[in-house]
């Protein structure tokens, strides 16, 4: 586990003290949130605390994604991780947050894209709550023309999309990623298979099938959590190996989730129990997934894999 190098795709950092987020404060509802009681993440998450939960595993470079900072602070957001690259190492990539339906969505992206460690965006389309509900064609959706012109800017500007929605919306999400070919798109958290019944795992590789007909689609081996339930290795394994072989080893990379993912499991843990499921592959088929997809994905430069880990 310490000899492979690590590129972080996804994990989140905050200071409560600094920033508003008004899920870890004000709003803070257990019940709303897909892994259910989160209060031990309602405590600061600085560079320290990714390096002492990271450490033993040689993390080359990390990319912070949006953390649900209060949407007025976006860009406020995207100066602090600055801050913290500056002082501690790390991220070395930033998804930044913007609304991609606003009159004001261009003006932010610009003011984003002002640092230069701002990669991608994460914004999160409207989605239905289950399999069996619809919100097709509504403001926000993937369906909605002004959303559309929004994110037809990222490609303009050089940035990928971060796309998080459930497996009920992948097929939606395919459409979107034939319409934006040059867009660079990486599904976030495998899809979200939180149903593992036989059925539910079938309706979920079948939507996966189709978003991986579009080449310019990645996916994040990440958040196997499931609402108010322990970490299971054999069942996760299986999510892992069904995301290979639809995907295929050159578009999946690993990625943390931390501090979220740390309410199931611990990031040592994690970083093996992800090994571990890569068997079948190669040494060097192991290393694309665990660090050189991601590089080459958020355009990472970094010396070389060989370089200190950030925990020594």
């Amino acid at each position: 586990m310490d000899a492979m190098p690590i590129v972080d795709a996804h994990h989140h950092l905050w200071d409560l003290s600094k920033g508003h987020y008004p899920w870890l404060q004000e709003d803070y509802d257990p019940q709303a949130f897909f892994l259910g009681d989160y209060q031990p993440l309602c405590r600061n998450f600085l560079p320290s605390d990714y390096r002492a939960a990271s450490h033993g595993c040689r993390v080359v470079a990390t990319v912070h994604v949006e953390a649900e900072r209060d949407r007025s602070e976006q860009v406020a957001e995207t100066a602090w991780l600055h801050q913290m690259q500056a002082r501690h190492g790390i991220p070395n990539a930033v998804v930044a947050h913007a609304w991609l339906d606003r009159p004001e969505t261009g003006e932010r992206l610009l003011e984003h894209l002002r640092y230069p460690l701002v990669r991608g965006i994460r914004s999160k389309p409207v989605t239905a709550a289950s399999p069996t509900e619809s919100v097709r064609g509504q403001r926000g959706t993937m369906q909605d023309e002004t959303w559309l012109r929004g994110l037809s800017l990222l490609p303009k500007l050089g940035l990928s999309w971060d796309l998080r929605v459930p497996y009920w919306h992948l097929a939606e999400a395919a459409e979107v990623a034939a319409q934006f070919p040059k867009l660079p798109i990486v599904l976030n958290h495998h899809g979200f298979a939180w149903d593992r019944s036989e059925d539910g795992l079938k309706r979920w590789r079948d939507a996966m099938a189709v978003l991986a007909r579009q080449p310019n689609v990645h996916v994040k081996l990440s958040e196997f959590g499931l609402r108010d339930q322990p970490w299971d290795g054999q069942a996760n394994a299986r999510i892992v190996r069904d995301t290979l072989a639809i995907f295929g080893w050159q578009r999946c990379l690993f990625a943390s989730n931390f501090p979220v993912a740390g309410l199931r499991i611990g990031y040592p843990e994690l970083v093996d129990s992800l090994l571990r499921m890569l068997d079948g592959l190669s040494p060097a088929q192991q290393r694309a997934v665990m660090c050189d997809n991601a590089l080459r994905f958020y355009r990472i430069d970094i010396p070389d894999t060989s370089i200190k880990p950030l925990n020594s």
